[in-house]
């Protein structure tokens, strides 16, 4: 099987606890230390199997196959998309059931990380994450004060919540790009600086 590694853990001499999430699952598995055993990172995508261990009350990580990204060894691309896998972590770890949303999420992401900003791809990413699970407000009413926002700027905050530039006191961007994307999930209306700021919003927790 095919999965995306979201979390690494070192335990006893050189030994990991590696946390996959494939399509349908999200894997904690125990990785035994070895000379013949391959490189694997954060971020990485692997083919792998998994099977009981006398050893450890969890599955074992056996037959590991790095499929490496056209962009792997660009160290800046590689950081933020590290960056970005270790969100989901975050977000999935405590999920008792998964479908294959987020790992083709992150397929598609993967595939266009070095074909422009990779803070782009992120960001509309995030988007169509937050739409799937119910938590996009595309109705612009402000999160702080609760009333409708009839300005042409706007606020996001954390999970990209709606609020108004006055009551936020924070970088706003215009509301017809906000508009693009939560409707259409494209970042072109939005600047570098935009980007910026929306990334950063997005560090903080999917």
């Amino acid at each position: 099987m095919q999965g995306f590694i979201l979390a690494l853990n070192k335990v006893k001499d050189e030994d990991l606890i590696v946390t996959i999430l494939s399509r349908e699952n999200l894997d904690t598995l125990y990785r035994f230390y070895g000379a013949r055993h391959g490189v694997i990172n954060l971020g990485f995508k692997i083919d792998y199997e998994k099977e009981p261990s006398s050893k450890t009350t969890i599955h074992r990580l056996k037959d590991v196959i790095h499929i490496g990204y056209k962009w792997i060894n660009d160290y800046k691309l590689l950081k933020l998309w590290q960056e970005f896998c270790a969100l989901f972590y975050k977000h999935l770890k405590d999920a008792e059931q998964l479908d294959s949303f987020y790992f083709d999420l992150l397929e598609s992401a993967s595939k266009n990380w070095n074909r422009q900003n990779p803070k782009r791809v992120a960001i509309e990413s995030y988007v169509k994450l937050l739409e799937h699970e119910g938590r996009l407000h595309k109705e612009f009413e402000c999160f702080l004060c609760s009333e409708h926002i009839y300005e042409d700027e706007i606020s996001l905050l954390r999970a990209y919540l709606p609020a108004h530039k006055s009551c936020a006191n924070s970088h706003s961007i215009k509301k017809s790009a906000a508009t693009e994307l939560f409707e259409n999930h494209y970042t072109l209306f939005l600047d570098d600086d935009d980007i910026d700021k929306l990334w950063y919003i997005l560090l903080e927790g999917l």
